[in-house]
């Protein structure tokens, strides 16, 4: 989608300068992991205008596989208009009727996945059509050749106004690896603890809870046994936040990346924090890649040192 974010200080009624930048959960995912040298492929529609000419450009400017984009010449491209400030940026989103909205069963036509190693959905897009749930069951459903679906249950309550969340437990239960922050699954199940998310959810092979500056808990399955392993918790990176939205985006990809080389859970854990912890130094859904010796001597860090350090704008400080 498009996104304007406010380019002077002041209540967002008060403001005339705004900013276009480019936002979207699944294309944030796609971008940070190239971001990361990890091939990825965005597949969306969007609008036959400049919105959506910009948002194809930044996300191919990222590295991404645009082929599978639609452009769609009747329907015009999503936007939201995003008010920044640490503590939760209030979001009005403008996406009925967009070419994303739009979107059914039938793009899986021109899906190629030859060699992919995790397809990434997430509830967003479930709430936005009819359509688009029938679009994520038929992913969901996928006969897994060699891949694993992951769903980030990413709960945006202005998009389900008049729509019933009911559907997200089925489409979760259908996920290979379950992303979800714990206050949203209280907030759409009742249920924040990991092991409370997992009695409601046992089905996906891996549970991911994030619990914001707490940390975050893997849960997964042992393919020998077909029981849970003990599950891991690894604490959050401290990190000076601008603003939080995209920052779960950033931990699904930091995480997946983690998963698809094969790390074990608590470098994979702390892959996401570093990720996540970058974009909540910025006003934006995205940021540039951490330098890698950075993300090297973070990812190593002993317990104390971990605990120690801190992210802000001008990089790493300790103690």
């Amino acid at each position: 989608m498009a996104v304007f974010v406010p380019a002077e200080p002041g209540p967002a009624h008060e403001v005339r300068a705004w900013t276009r930048v480019v936002g979207g959960a699944e294309s944030n995912v796609a971008c940070a992991l190239a971001g990361l040298g990890v091939p990825a492929a965005w597949v969306s529609a969007v609008g036959d205008d400049p919105f959506g000419r910009a948002v194809v450009a930044a996300v191919a400017a990222a590295g991404v596989d645009v082929s599978g984009v639609h452009v769609d010449p009747a329907r015009p491209t999503g936007l939201y208009i995003k008010e920044s400030d640490a503590a939760g940026s209030p979001v009005r989103y403008y996406r009925r009727g967009s070419a994303a909205a739009a979107m059914g069963p039938e793009v899986l036509d021109r899906v190629d996945l030859a060699d992919v190693g995790v397809v990434h959905v997430s509830g967003i897009t479930a709430a936005l059509s009819a359509a688009c749930r029938d679009l994520l069951r038929a992913v969901l459903d996928l006969p897994r050749t060699g891949f694993r679906v992951s769903f980030d249950l990413n709960w945006r309550p202005a998009l389900w106004v008049g729509e019933d969340p009911g559907v997200l437990r089925d489409l979760a239960a259908r996920a290979d690896l379950l992303l979800v922050g714990a206050d949203e699954a209280e907030t759409v199940w009742g249920a924040a603890r990991p092991a409370d998310i997992r009695a409601l959810l046992p089905e996906p092979e891996t549970l991911l809870v994030k619990q914001g500056a707490q940390g975050a808990t893997l849960i997964t399955r042992d393919p020998a046994t077909g029981h849970d392993l003990p599950p891991v918790f690894e604490p959050a990176l401290r990190v000076e936040v601008v603003e939080p939205v995209g920052a779960g985006d950033a931990f699904a990809a930091g995480f997946l990346a983690a998963v698809l080389a094969g790390w074990p859970p608590a470098r994979s854990l702390r892959a996401g924090h570093l990720q996540a912890a970058n974009v909540l130094r910025t006003h934006h859904d995205m940021a540039d890649p951490l330098p890698p010796e950075t993300v090297g001597d973070l990812l190593d860090a002993d317990p104390r040192a971990w605990a120690a350090a801190c992210l802000t704008a001008q990089g790493v400080c300790r103690g």
